[in-house]
Protein backbone atom coordinates (compact mmCIF):
# COMPACT_ATOMS: atom_id res chain seq x y z
CA UNK A 1 0.00 0.00 0.00
CA UNK A 2 1.15 3.03 -0.82
CA UNK A 3 1.88 5.75 1.68
CA UNK A 4 -0.43 8.59 2.03
CA UNK A 5 1.71 12.49 2.02
CA UNK A 6 0.35 14.14 5.31
CA UNK A 7 -0.92 17.74 5.14
CA UNK A 8 -1.37 20.20 7.36
CA UNK A 9 -4.52 23.04 6.23
CA UNK A 10 -4.51 25.63 7.99
CA UNK A 11 -7.40 28.53 8.07
CA UNK A 12 -6.44 32.07 8.72
CA UNK A 13 -8.25 34.03 10.62
CA UNK A 14 -8.76 33.67 14.23
CA UNK A 15 -6.60 30.39 13.73
CA UNK A 16 -3.76 31.12 12.86
CA UNK A 17 -4.65 35.10 13.42
CA UNK A 18 -6.09 36.08 16.72
CA UNK A 19 -7.44 38.65 14.21
CA UNK A 20 -9.39 39.04 11.20
CA UNK A 21 -7.40 40.22 8.07
CA UNK A 22 -10.15 41.35 5.55
CA UNK A 23 -11.87 43.01 9.02
CA UNK A 24 -8.76 44.43 9.56
CA UNK A 25 -7.88 45.67 6.31
CA UNK A 26 -11.06 47.45 6.42
CA UNK A 27 -10.34 48.82 9.90
CA UNK A 28 -6.64 50.33 8.29
CA UNK A 29 -8.33 51.82 4.80
CA UNK A 30 -10.43 54.21 7.42
CA UNK A 31 -7.62 54.85 9.16
CA UNK A 32 -5.74 55.91 6.49
CA UNK A 33 -8.77 58.05 5.03
CA UNK A 34 -9.76 56.04 2.19
CA UNK A 35 -13.14 55.30 3.07
CA UNK A 36 -15.75 57.27 5.41
CA UNK A 37 -15.67 55.45 8.68
CA UNK A 38 -19.28 55.79 9.91
CA UNK A 39 -20.60 54.24 6.74
CA UNK A 40 -17.62 51.88 6.16
CA UNK A 41 -17.72 51.04 9.64
CA UNK A 42 -21.25 50.56 9.69
CA UNK A 43 -21.48 48.31 6.33
CA UNK A 44 -18.27 46.08 7.52
CA UNK A 45 -19.59 44.76 11.00
CA UNK A 46 -23.11 43.83 9.34
CA UNK A 47 -21.01 41.94 6.75
CA UNK A 48 -19.13 40.49 9.32
CA UNK A 49 -22.00 39.59 11.50
CA UNK A 50 -23.81 37.69 8.21
CA UNK A 51 -20.01 35.82 8.12
CA UNK A 52 -20.45 34.51 11.71
CA UNK A 53 -24.16 34.04 10.93
CA UNK A 54 -23.34 31.88 8.19
CA UNK A 55 -25.69 34.11 5.90
CA UNK A 56 -22.69 36.22 3.94
CA UNK A 57 -23.20 37.05 0.35
CA UNK A 58 -20.00 36.53 -0.66
CA UNK A 59 -19.63 38.27 -3.80
CA UNK A 60 -21.20 41.59 -2.48
CA UNK A 61 -18.78 41.35 0.08
CA UNK A 62 -15.87 41.42 -1.80
CA UNK A 63 -16.59 43.70 -3.99
CA UNK A 64 -17.23 46.24 -0.91
CA UNK A 65 -14.07 44.74 0.56
CA UNK A 66 -11.84 45.79 -2.12
CA UNK A 67 -13.04 48.53 -3.18
CA UNK A 68 -10.90 51.24 -1.66
CA UNK A 69 -7.90 49.42 -3.05
CA UNK A 70 -8.99 49.30 -6.40
CA UNK A 71 -9.91 52.83 -6.62
CA UNK A 72 -6.66 54.13 -5.14
CA UNK A 73 -5.14 52.35 -7.60
CA UNK A 74 -2.16 49.28 -7.50
CA UNK A 75 1.06 51.57 -6.43
CA UNK A 76 -0.82 53.21 -3.63
CA UNK A 77 -2.58 50.05 -2.53
CA UNK A 78 0.56 47.52 -2.38
CA UNK A 79 2.56 50.64 -0.58
CA UNK A 80 -0.55 50.89 1.98
CA UNK A 81 -0.76 46.63 2.14
CA UNK A 82 3.10 46.93 3.04
CA UNK A 83 1.87 49.59 6.04
CA UNK A 84 -0.74 47.11 7.03
CA UNK A 85 1.45 44.56 7.25
CA UNK A 86 4.22 46.07 8.97
CA UNK A 87 1.35 47.74 12.10
CA UNK A 88 -1.07 45.71 12.09
CA UNK A 89 -0.45 41.77 10.97
CA UNK A 90 3.01 41.61 11.72
CA UNK A 91 2.45 42.45 15.31
CA UNK A 92 -0.38 40.05 15.59
CA UNK A 93 1.82 36.77 14.77
CA UNK A 94 2.40 34.73 17.76
CA UNK A 95 5.16 32.30 18.09
CA UNK A 96 2.67 29.31 18.90
CA UNK A 97 1.08 29.85 15.54
CA UNK A 98 4.82 30.37 14.06
CA UNK A 99 5.30 27.08 15.88
CA UNK A 100 2.95 24.98 14.53
CA UNK A 101 3.08 25.69 11.01
CA UNK A 102 6.52 24.88 11.52
CA UNK A 103 6.33 21.43 13.47
CA UNK A 104 4.27 20.32 10.48
CA UNK A 105 6.97 21.72 8.07
CA UNK A 106 10.07 19.87 9.69
CA UNK A 107 7.80 17.27 9.76
CA UNK A 108 7.87 16.83 6.49
CA UNK A 109 4.12 17.49 5.74
CA UNK A 110 2.80 19.26 3.05
CA UNK A 111 1.54 22.87 4.61
CA UNK A 112 -0.65 24.99 3.30
CA UNK A 113 -3.52 27.99 3.69
CA UNK A 114 -7.13 28.12 2.63
CA UNK A 115 -8.92 30.99 3.50
CA UNK A 116 -11.93 32.96 2.37
CA UNK A 117 -10.24 36.08 2.36
CA UNK A 118 -9.14 37.73 -1.12
CA UNK A 119 -5.54 36.83 -1.83
CA UNK A 120 -4.97 40.39 -1.87
CA UNK A 121 -4.67 41.03 1.64
CA UNK A 122 -3.91 37.05 2.31
CA UNK A 123 -0.57 36.49 -0.05
CA UNK A 124 2.14 38.43 1.88
CA UNK A 125 0.16 37.03 5.59
CA UNK A 126 1.25 33.56 3.77
CA UNK A 127 4.41 34.71 3.31
CA UNK A 128 4.89 36.09 6.55
CA UNK A 129 3.86 32.55 8.03
CA UNK A 130 6.40 30.84 5.05
CA UNK A 131 3.60 28.72 3.73
CA UNK A 132 3.82 29.65 -0.13
CA UNK A 133 1.02 27.42 -1.07
CA UNK A 134 -2.25 29.49 -0.50
CA UNK A 135 -5.78 28.66 -1.41
CA UNK A 136 -7.58 31.86 -1.29
CA UNK A 137 -10.52 33.97 -2.80
CA UNK A 138 -9.04 34.68 -6.21
CA UNK A 139 -9.84 38.28 -7.77
CA UNK A 140 -10.50 39.33 -11.61
CA UNK A 141 -7.83 41.45 -12.95
CA UNK A 142 -8.25 44.16 -15.47
CA UNK A 143 -6.18 44.42 -18.52
CA UNK A 144 -3.64 45.86 -16.80
CA UNK A 145 -3.37 43.70 -14.29
CA UNK A 146 -5.47 46.17 -11.71
CA UNK A 147 -8.23 43.89 -9.45
CA UNK A 148 -11.88 44.68 -10.73
CA UNK A 149 -13.75 43.91 -7.27
CA UNK A 150 -14.80 40.31 -8.60
CA UNK A 151 -14.17 37.07 -7.55
CA UNK A 152 -12.28 34.73 -10.21
CA UNK A 153 -13.86 31.55 -10.28
CA UNK A 154 -14.90 29.52 -7.11
CA UNK A 155 -15.12 31.61 -4.02
CA UNK A 156 -12.87 29.42 -1.01
CA UNK A 157 -16.06 29.93 1.00
CA UNK A 158 -18.09 26.87 3.26
CA UNK A 159 -18.54 24.85 0.48
CA UNK A 160 -16.69 26.30 -2.17
CA UNK A 161 -13.06 25.67 0.26
CA UNK A 162 -13.84 22.23 -0.17
CA UNK A 163 -13.68 22.37 -4.31
CA UNK A 164 -10.95 24.73 -4.09
CA UNK A 165 -9.19 22.13 -2.12
CA UNK A 166 -9.82 19.38 -4.63
CA UNK A 167 -8.84 21.70 -7.83
CA UNK A 168 -5.65 22.41 -5.61
CA UNK A 169 -4.73 18.87 -5.15
CA UNK A 170 -5.36 18.41 -8.41
CA UNK A 171 -3.36 20.86 -9.19
CA UNK A 172 -0.42 18.78 -7.26
CA UNK A 173 -1.15 15.34 -9.01
CA UNK A 174 -3.15 14.41 -5.93
CA UNK A 175 -6.52 12.90 -5.01
CA UNK A 176 -7.83 13.10 -1.93
CA UNK A 177 -7.20 9.45 -1.44
CA UNK A 178 -3.36 10.20 -1.73
CA UNK A 179 -3.29 12.65 0.93
CA UNK A 180 -3.81 12.10 5.17
CA UNK A 181 -4.93 15.77 5.98
CA UNK A 182 -4.97 17.44 8.92
CA UNK A 183 -7.35 20.75 8.82
CA UNK A 184 -7.19 23.35 11.79
CA UNK A 185 -10.00 25.91 11.53
CA UNK A 186 -12.45 28.36 14.05
CA UNK A 187 -15.11 28.72 12.13
CA UNK A 188 -18.14 26.97 11.71
CA UNK A 189 -18.01 27.97 7.86
CA UNK A 190 -15.68 25.49 7.17
CA UNK A 191 -18.05 22.10 8.40
CA UNK A 192 -17.93 21.31 4.80
CA UNK A 193 -14.06 20.63 4.58
CA UNK A 194 -13.68 19.70 7.93
CA UNK A 195 -16.73 16.60 7.15
CA UNK A 196 -13.76 15.45 4.50
CA UNK A 197 -10.80 15.32 6.01
CA UNK A 198 -8.91 12.44 8.37
CA UNK A 199 -7.99 15.04 11.19
CA UNK A 200 -10.34 18.20 12.12
CA UNK A 201 -8.93 20.34 14.79
CA UNK A 202 -11.04 23.08 16.02
CA UNK A 203 -8.67 25.85 16.86
CA UNK A 204 -10.09 28.51 18.53
CA UNK A 205 -13.18 27.78 17.78
CA UNK A 206 -16.16 29.48 17.63
CA UNK A 207 -19.14 28.41 20.19
CA UNK A 208 -21.01 26.37 17.60
CA UNK A 209 -17.62 24.45 16.56
CA UNK A 210 -17.08 24.21 19.92
CA UNK A 211 -20.02 22.23 21.03
CA UNK A 212 -20.17 20.24 17.38
CA UNK A 213 -16.63 19.46 18.13
CA UNK A 214 -17.31 18.12 21.35
CA UNK A 215 -20.31 16.39 20.54
CA UNK A 216 -18.16 14.77 17.64
CA UNK A 217 -15.34 14.36 19.80
CA UNK A 218 -13.08 16.18 17.83
CA UNK A 219 -9.74 17.70 18.92
CA UNK A 220 -10.00 21.38 20.48
CA UNK A 221 -6.82 23.31 20.25
CA UNK A 222 -6.85 26.92 22.41
CA UNK A 223 -3.66 28.33 20.21
CA UNK A 224 -3.32 31.37 21.67
CA UNK A 225 -4.43 30.99 25.50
Amino acid sequence: MTKKTKLALFDLDHTLLPIDSDYAWGGFTTAIGWTDPVEFTRRNEEFYAHYQAGTLDVHRYVRFATEAARLRGQDAALAARERFMREIITPAIKPTAQALVRQHQQAGDLVAIITATNEFVTRPIADAFGVPALIAVELERDAQGWITGEIKGTPSFREGKVKRFEDWLSSRQLGRGDVEVTFYTDSINDLSLMDNVDHPVATNPDQRLRVLAAERGWRILELFS
